[in-house]
């Protein structure tokens, strides 16, 4: 078995496994392209909606294989292809969901952020501990983090290399939700949101992902021209007939 693992355990839901349990799956650089040239093909692939990624069930992933750091200098940290490859995954259009059980640390928890939907067990554990490297986190660890728990869990988490539980994960806005068993969870809203219209998911997710960044009045606008826009498609009719039909809609994404 390779240090990814692909499968489709539901209609229009594909799911990635990160499978280098050795290596407490650490991000190698090998394995985060793998990641990306998945989710390309799934981006390219009208049969996929939604796509789940999950871990081990004591480790997510901790972080950055630090036998490639150890190899690393200026220009080369500065020429890391990972910068590419992290792009792509930053770029995919569809729904992201995330499973976290156990430790997602350094690039873990990186990766985990990327997701549009985190849900996360327990025993989840979230940080940045790259100051304990010297360094500090080089794929979104500072940027993201503070843009999604707040700028002082970001200084605490970055400065200090400790880590948020489960709990404080939640109360702070990093993740969605907490189960007992986050891989059946995530894959439940994967299947539920896979069935729902993908243009009007993937116009969702860009919205959402806009708030953030745009103000205010700019993503108010792009709001409506979306809102509008969907009326085009066949899936509103198919949307709205299912209502007035009192039945179950069959979305085809056109």
């Amino acid at each position: 078995m390779g240090d990814l693992l692909l499968d489709d355990p539901a209609p229009f839901v594909r799911r990635l496994t990160l499978n280098r349990p050795e290596a407490r799956n650490a991000l190698s650089t090998a394995l985060l392209g793998e990641i990306a040239d998945a989710l390309d093909a799934a981006a390219a692939d009208d049969a996929i909606r939604t796509v789940v990624i999950t871990g081990g069930p004591k480790v997510f992933a901790a972080g950055a294989d630090i036998k490639e750091l150890a190899t690393r200098d200026v220009p080369g940290a500065l020429l890391d292809t990972r910068v590419g490859h992290w792009s792509r995954v930053r770029r995919f259009p569809k729904p992201l969901l995330a499973a976290v059980a156990g430790f997602a640390l350094g690039g873990g928890c990186e990766l985990a952020m990327h997701a549009d939907i985190v849900v996360a067990g327990e025993d989840a554990k979230f940080g940045q501990p790259e100051i304990n490297l010297g360094i500090v986190p080089g794929a979104g660890g500072t940027q993201r983090l503070a843009r999604l728990a707040g700028a002082q869990i970001a200084m605490k988490l970055v400065l200090s290399g400790e880590f948020l539980d489960a709990a404080e994960a939640k109360q702070c806005g990093l993740i969605a939700e907490i189960a007992s068993d986050p891989a059946a969870r995530a894959l439940d809203l994967a299947v539920k949101i896979a069935a729902k219209p993908p243009l009007a998911a993937r116009l969702a997710k860009e919205l959402v992902l806009a708030a953030r960044d745009a103000p205010l009045d700019v993503g108010l606008a792009f709001e409506r021209k979306a809102f509008a826009a969907l009326f085009a498609t066949a899936d509103f009719k198919e949307g709205v007939g299912a209502f007035l039909e009192k039945r179950k809609p069959n979305f085809a994404g056109k």
